[in-house]
């Protein structure tokens, strides 16, 4: 789901982690509280004009945006298809994106949910190629790959090298061409079920309903944004086969398409292959696409109910005009004046001064018909809901009475065109120019749209967001209160159709020259030149993590979030707000064995942004304020850690594998333990940072648009003075522990829960580049990708899963091997019983094949082509190489590695490594249904954990 620009991502962040509900609920009139505040709101409009009128002279909110140049080639074939192509040469990949005008607003009542079991069903082959949609490409080296369904429209994308772009167009044409008949009703029954698990998946979290809810109260019965995407388990059960070769027939035609290819391409190559591949697809009738209904009218309602939730989550929600709309831009950049950062208004009154509530966001949720504004708020354990209520409505409508800060409006353009200069430089993905390009048609029937919209963007008034604040924030909203329960068929002539394209397997990479030197104060640096775009990314590691929080868990982790909150000169909101007046970021992260810093700028403002760089690594302020509001909130969100599955099995799984007292027997989400945050102080910030922050402990690497004359005057003239103490460097021992003699299953009961939480640990060895490549392409094969024995076992064969994987953490000492799967709850123990049979059929009689490694090696080689399409991926690589005292050449010599890989080889690495029947297990979930199951298994000892609560 989507809903804010493609080129300002702070909403979708929030969209994401919104959940919804299942619970006990009950409906209320509005309350005389909103009453008065509506009178109220009213009589503050006089107050408005005059403050409305002295803005309107010169708009000082203008931000001169930045100069981008994004240019295509579109044209529309014969069939009607839509091919827009944009050129990039500077990594030998193409990224290909086909958005469909089809979403759930295209179905009706009874029906729901089909948008997104087609696109399910469109990874299942098609009639030429009848297999698994994903096999030709996870064996070419294709990168984001995937495709999603919203209200308005469904897509598929994928970036490929240059030598496989002709599989990638002829899978895609094919699936359009020539998929009805390859629709079957197995193939039906198998995705439904993978459907209906992703639904369970998501009702298990917290809030994991709300927003059917939402849609449900906000929307009139008959409006297609009154269902979610996913549809109802009713609806699924009943969609027939007929039903979907329907749907297929009426939706996915070349004049319902939009098909854009960019990348290392030619508009003149990229339009021939779309005519060769695509052009003799015919189209028929296409049902009328919905392009407008009358805006609802205010939901003036509230909903309180109850679920399994650790805190009170408020949600306020107003509809608003659509995508398109004459106010769409000012609805943007008022949510972002609200919410979502710590400058906001609402943050800072609720979460920074009043401190009754954890988290504040909001988002402009546009779409083709309709748009919302909605305002969500997670109430501080123990504050009153009331309480909130009344301290938010009091800001909204001084918000709306008194208009916004003219600089602060400025920082917020400024920081959303520094997102979109750095975003830039992806081609296909989530939010790549692939993605950019198919919107801007789609939405607004010019590729160019979002583009050019950045001049109305940075025209955008304090009047004109002050307009909409008053049009549309009105005491008339839904409100949505979710409380803690008590405990709780023509072929194209000239394609042949009987075979897949071959994959061209030549990589050639061109990767900038690592460049090293040492500042004046001992700093190492790697630098990368690149020169695309005029920005400059650096990360700062530093050897610590929660492998140095000793009898503290958790020290490290609130070390890097304090690290933001002040530095040098500049208080928290003040450092805040500087960032975005230049349009920087600087970030911080906490692994179990690293600290790191991260930083990105414009070139135009590289200077001032590395002051405050210097700042943040030399004079963090660490204020008692600062920490006790932070440790509060980070109390607060290790108890939603505990009422999600995943972070619960997260939390209990370390100190089983390696002992409570071992460095790496902390929470794997990093969180740390109540008892230890409560118990920081501010010296132990102090102490932690003077100890492990410093030159001689610490490596930066630099990629970007900078000359190494230029970075390193800069770096000695802003990191100069920072030193290295004279006490010694403490060492960092990291214990052994040993394996456990045989497998032992450790059960927590969420009771009622709709699917279990299976997670299996193993302690593996120490990372090392010897036999690395062979114990990567191992634990792939097994569990390590989609097409991995385990996920396809557990998802596509039994149907009883969303997914399965397995992970390796990248650690200095030895490395937890995690595996995972959330599964329905009646086939839990039939789970654990298929994915033990997997491990030990890996190791005895069904090894890996030769067609895996094959495919794998492929794969992994090809998808080197899109490894350093960024400055981020770059950066990141070389720092990883850095972390890990290799040289240079041990990237660039990763291929030839890869593909020198034997059968033999991954065998030893998978006798080696894997030991299903050491296998430490946590399993969460209702023990009421699956506690006698999993004992008959006889796995080994069976625990129950105390609850975590």
């Amino acid at each position: 789901m989507e809903m804010r620009r493609v080129w300002a991502p702070v909403g979708l962040s929030v969209l994401l982690t919104l959940g919804a509900l299942a619970g006990c609920e009950r409906s209320q009139e509005p309350s005389e509280k909103h009453d008065n505040v509506h009178k109220a709101l009213r009589a503050d409009k006089e107050a408005a004009a005059s403050s409305k009128a002295a803005a309107s002279g010169k708009d000082e909110s203008f931000v001169q945006p930045p100069e981008i140049e994004l240019p295509y080639h579109k044209e529309k074939l014969k069939n009607g298809l839509t091919v827009i192509v944009h050129e990039d040469p500077k990594a030998p990949v193409v990224a290909i994106n086909i958005w469909y005008k089809v979403g759930s607003k295209d179905e009706t009542r009874g029906k729901t949910g089909f948008a997104h079991l087609f696109e399910h069903l469109m990874f299942n082959g098609s009639e030429n190629f009848p297999g698994e949609y994903f096999e030709p490409f996870q064996r070419s080296g294709a990168t984001d790959m995937n495709g999603t369904t919203n209200n308005d429209r469904t897509n598929y994308f994928e970036t490929v090298p240059v030598g496989a772009l002709d599989m990638a167009l002829w899978m895609e044409s094919d699936r359009m061409g020539h998929f009805k008949g390859a629709i079957s009703q197995e193939k039906l029954d198998e995705q439904r079920g993978v459907v209906k698990n992703e639904k369970r998946q998501g009702e298990n979290r917290p809030y994991g309903r709300a927003f059917d809810v939402l849609a449900t109260n906000t929307f009139p019965s008959d409006h297609p944004y009154s269902w979610t995407t996913i549809g109802s388990m009713e609806d699924l059960d009943q969609a027939s086969l007929e039903d979907v070769k329907q749907w297929f027939s009426d939706y996915y035609q070349p004049a319902n398409a939009i098909l854009v290819i960019a990348g290392d391409i030619t508009v003149k190559d990229a339009m021939k292959k779309a005519r060769e591949y695509f052009g003799d697809i015919p189209s028929t009738s296409v049902p009328p696409e919905l392009k407008n209904w009358e805006l609802p009218s205010q939901v003036n309602k509230r909903l309180e109910m109850t679920d399994q939730v650790p805190q009170t989550r408020i949600y306020y929600v107003w509809n608003v005009p659509a995508i398109g709309s004459e106010e769409e831009n000012a609805l943007d950049l008022m949510t972002s004046l609200l919410a979502n950062r710590k400058n906001s208004l609402l943050y800072r009154r609720l979460v920074r001064d009043e401190q009754v509530a954890t988290s504040v966001s909001a988002f402009y949720y546009g779409r083709q018909l309709a748009g919302q504004i909605m305002v969500m708020v997670d109430v501080k354990p123990g504050q009153s809901v009331e309480k909130v209520e009344e301290l938010l409505d009091k800001e909204l409508r001084e918000f709306a009475r008194s208009g916004v800060s003219v600089d602060e409006l400025r920082r917020i353009k400024q920081s959303e065109f520094a997102s979109l200069v750095k975003g830039l430089e992806k081609i296909g993905g989530f939010g790549g120019k692939t993605d950019i390009l198919a919107r801007s048609e789609f939405y607004y029937g010019d590729p160019a749209a979002l583009i050019k919209g950045i001049e109305d963007y940075a025209k955008v008034s304090a009047s004109d967001v002050q307009d909409v604040a008053q049009e549309w924030l009105k005491p008339e909203h839904f409100t949505l209160i979710i409380s803690p329960k008590d405990k709780y068929a023509v072929s194209g002539e000239d394609v042949d159709r009987s075979k897949l394209p071959a994959v061209d397997k030549t990589v050639e990479l061109e990767l900038p020259e690592q460049q090293t030197f040492t500042l004046d104060n001992g700093l190492k640096v790697v630098l990368a030149e690149r020169h695309d775009t005029p920005v400059v990314f650096m990360n700062l590691q530093y050897r610590s993590g929660a492998s140095a929080d000793k009898d503290k868990p958790g020290l490290a982790g609130v070390v890097a979030s304090m690290l933001s909150e002040g530095a040098g000169n500049y208080d928290s909101l003040e450092f805040s707000a500087r960032l975005e007046e230049l349009g920087a970021s600087i970030g911080a992260g906490s692994g179990l064995d690293y600290n790191s810093l991260s930083f990105s700028a414009l070139k135009t403002q590289l200077e001032p942004s590395l002051e405050l760089f210097r700042d943040v690594i030399s004079s963090p302020l660490f204020q008692e304020d600062d920490l006790a509001r932070v440790k509060s909130n980070w109390l607060d969100s290790i108890a939603q850690e505990k009422a999600q599955p995943q972070g619960l099995a997260m939390r209990e799984l370390p100190p089983l594998l390696f002992g409570k007292d071992h460095p790496y027997g902390a929470p794997l989400t990093g969180s740390g333990t109540p008892e230890a945050i409560e118990s920081i102080t501010r010296e132990d910030l102090v102490t932690f940072h003077k100890t492990w922050l410093r030159p001689d402990n610490a490596q930066l690497t630099v990629v970007g648009d900078v000359t190494r004359e230029e970075i390193e005057k800069l770096l000695n003239d802003t990191l100069g003075e920072w030193r290295t103490p004279r006490d010694d460097l403490p060492t960092l021992d990291i214990p052994t522990v040993e394996r456990p003699q045989k497998a032992r299953v450790f059960l927590l009961d969420r009771p009622g829960a709709q699917q279990s939480y299976i997670m299996a640990g193993l302690v593996m060895p120490p990372w090392k580049p010897d036999g690395a490549e062979a114990f990567d392409a191992m634990a792939s094969a097994i569990a390590g990708k989609f097409t991995s024995r385990l996920n396809m076992n557990l998802r596509e064969d039994k149907h009883w899963s969303y997914g399965a994987r397995a992970v390796s953490m990248d650690t200095e000492s030895q490395r937890p091997y995690i595996v995972f799967a959330p599964v329905q709850t009646d086939q839990t123990a039939p789970a654990m019983r298929e994915m033990l049979k997997e491990f030990r059929e890996y190791l005895g009689k069904r090894p890996i094949k030769e067609t895996e490694l094959k495919d794998y090696q492929d794969d992994e080689v090809l998808k080197q082509s899109a490894r350093f399409q960024t400055k981020v991926q770059l950066l990141s690589s070389i720092a990883w190489q850095v972390e890990k005292g290799l040289s240079p050449d041990y990237i660039a010599e990763y291929p030839q590695r890869v593909s020198a890989l034997t059968t033999e080889q991954v065998e030893a690495a998978a006798k080696e490594y894997l030991a299903p029947d050491q296998f430490t297990w946590v399993v969460v979930g209702d023990l009421s249904k699956i506690q006698k199951g999993i004992e008959e298994l006889g796995i080994g000892p069976v625990e129950v954990l105390p609850s975590t609560e």
